[in-house]
């Protein structure tokens, strides 16, 4: 089967689960394409430039795939050009509520008008999110299939020992308003540890840092599920995070970790001390948040879902 991906970036949040998606189906047999394809790096031009630049490129490959899959909103400009039998689209979020929180008026009011229309470029919609899945379909009758967001345990493998450093507290992630990072950054004086900041460096590296790490912030004032959540609850680092998106579907209060409403620096700050002080409390959060990541959401899990969904898809 012959496949074609299609995304802004292959690393990172959505581009890097699309990375690894292909490759363990090329592992399975499967033929997987990645076109990369050039963008202005300027907000409110990012987006369009790509798409833009990504329609050029599909209209003139003459390359004919079973499936055309784009991993975002954007990306289905793209894969409206491209000759496939079949069009899948993956959405993260709510996109026109991203935009809205993120972009200038003008851009959001073009992406509200013409939201719905590029969803049904797709033949089939996809999602790694519960809530977005419910949230389509109440808004628009768009029906998703829900298809988690594996973790590869084996590239944990390339991750050094480390000792852990006492008290220390980790954020992974962007630093921009929807991550929350001006939140911990105004009660990062009265944390009791020191607080590092993971933004834009390689994956090794951050596993390292968050190896070592005694907690992993998660602050969001918008999210689906950060794939950073899992990576923890594997390494056995406790996990305090806020109610938004999909992550109460994992972070369980009090049982695999710590939640919290968005947007309250007092509760983050008590929070994040509680378990710095509380030796057996974070050990039977991470410990209970290792099980079930194991049993929800690995490759044994979740890559027959993905191999019967490409092969479904393509017998319609």
């Amino acid at each position: 089967m012959k496949i074609l991906y299609i995304s802004p970036r292959y690393e990172g949040g959505i581009g890097g689960h699309a990375f690894r998606v292909a490759e363990k189906l090329r592992q399975h047999g499967f033929d997987v394409k990645l076109m990369h394809v050039p963008h202005i790096p300027i907000k409110n031009v990012k987006n369009p430039s790509f798409a833009l630049f990504g329609a050029a490129k599909a209209a003139f490959d003459r390359e004919k795939y079973d499936v055309v899959h784009a991993w975002n909103v954007p990306s289905a400009v793209v894969m409206k050009f491209v000759k496939a039998k079949k069009k899948v689209l993956s959405v993260h979020g709510m996109y026109s509520e991203q935009v809205d929180a993120l972009h200038s008026n003008a851009t959001s009011s073009v992406v509200g008008a013409t939201e719905e229309k590029l969803l049904k470029i797709a033949d089939v919609l996809t999602t790694d999110s519960k809530l977005v899945q419910k949230s389509y379909k109440g808004k628009l009758g768009l029906n998703f299939v829900y298809l988690p967001a594996p973790l590869d345990i084996e590239k944990f493998k390339e991750i050094p020992d480390v000792q852990k450093k006492p008290n220390q507290v980790i954020y992974i992630g962007r630093d921009s308003f929807e991550k929350g990072t001006d939140i911990l950054k105004s009660i990062e004086g009265k944390i009791n540890g020191k607080v590092i900041y993971c933004t834009n460096v390689p994956w090794k590296e951050a596993m390292t840092r968050l190896k070592e790490s005694s907690v992993l912030v998660v602050p969001s004032r918008m999210e689906s599920l950060p794939q950073t959540i899992k990576e923890a609850f594997y390494l056995k680092v406790p996990v305090v995070a806020t109610s938004v998106g999909d992550i109460p579907e994992v972070v369980k209060n009090n049982v695999t970790g710590i939640l919290l409403n968005p947007d309250d620096p007092q509760s983050l700050l008590e929070s994040i001390n509680q378990l710095l002080d509380d030796e057996e409390k974070a050990k039977q959060f991470s410990d209970a948040a290792h099980d079930l990541v194991i049993k929800n959401f690995s490759w044994d899990v979740l890559l027959p879902r993905y191999v019967e969904f490409y092969e479904n898809l393509c017998k319609k």
